[in-house]
C-alpha cells in the first residue's frame, strides 16, 4: 500500500512512557540512555482521531520496546518491539491502527519507524485499561497479564501542590517535533512479561506529552 492510496488521518491524544532510565530519561534530550540501553512501555491514547471515515476515539495502542544505544543518532543496536492494540477496535479501526501505527500512513510514526526500525517479536489484540488524570497528577496502562504501569507526577519540595513539571521543545521527543509540553513523572509500577520482554521495577522515568499528528503528508 502507497501513501497515495491512504485517506486523510488524524489523530490527537497522549503519550506516555514507562522505562528504565534515571529521571530524567535522557532519551527525550537526544542523549543515549542512562544504563547504555532502555527497555519499557509506551502507550499512545488516542482521544479523537479518523482514519478516511473510520473513527478511532479512545482507542489505545501498546508497544512494549528495548534498544541499545542512542536511537536519535542512529547509533543504536538490537531494537526489538512488540506490539499491543485495543481489541475493542472493529474491523475497520484495526486496519486504521495497523497502518498508521504500522508506519503504512505516513506521518510521524512512519518517521518514527524508520529511525528506530526495530525487530518485531509478536503483535496481539487485547484489553487496554488506560488511565490518564486531568490534572495529570497520575497516568497508568494495564493489559492484563502482559504489561503494566503506574506513575506519579513528579514532585519535590519547591514545587507547589497541584503544578507539574514540563520541558518545552524536547530535543529528543518521542512523538515528533512541535509536540508537548512534556510532564514527568516516577512510574511506582512498571512491569512486563510478554514477547520475551521481562521486567519489573519501579522509581524510575516517565514522561507523558500530546500528540497531534496528520497524514498521510503531515507529522
Amino acid at each position: 500500500m502507497t501513501t497515495s492510496t491512504i485517506p486523510k488521518w488524524h489523530l490527537e491524544g497522549d503519550w506516555f512512557d514507562a522505562c528504565k532510565c534515571a529521571i530524567p530519561c535522557p532519551c527525550s534530550f537526544a542523549r543515549p540512555p542512562t544504563y547504555g540501553d532502555c527497555d519499557g512501555v509506551l502507550v499512545w491514547h488516542v482521544r479523537e482521531g479518523t482514519y478516511g471515515d473510520t473513527r478511532l476515539d479512545g482507542l489505545n495502542v501498546v508497544m512494549l520496546g528495548s534498544f541499545v544505544g542512542n536511537v536519535w543518532s542512529g547509533e543504536h543496536t538490537d531494537p526489538y518491539a512488540a506490539v499491543f492494540f485495543d481489541e475493542r477496535a472493529d474491523d475497520d479501526q484495526r486496519v486504521a491502527l495497523q497502518t498508521v501505527f504500522g508506519g503504512g500512513a505516513g506521518g510521524w510514526p512512519a518517521r518514527f519507524g524508520e529511525m528506530f526500525h526495530p525487530e518485531m517479536r509478536g503483535m496481539e489484540y487485547a484489553p487496554i485499561e488506560v488511565s490518564i488524570d486531568e490534572n495529570l497528577a497520575e497516568w497508568s496502562v494495564r493489559i492484563p497479564g502482559k504489561a503494566e504501569a503506574t506513575v506519579e507526577a513528579l514532585t519535590g519540595p519547591t514545587i507547589a501542590e497541584g503544578e507539574r513539571v514540563q520541558v518545552h521543545n524536547l530535543p529528543g521527543a518521542e512523538v515528533g517535533p512541535g509536540q508537548g509540553p512534556s510532564t514527568w513523572g516516577e512510574a511506582t509500577t512498571n512491569r512486563a512479561d510478554s514477547f520475551g520482554f521481562r521486567w519489573d521495577r519501579s522509581g524510575y522515568s516517565s514522561k507523558l506529552i500530546p500528540f497531534d499528528w496528520s497524514g498521510p503528508d503531515g507529522s
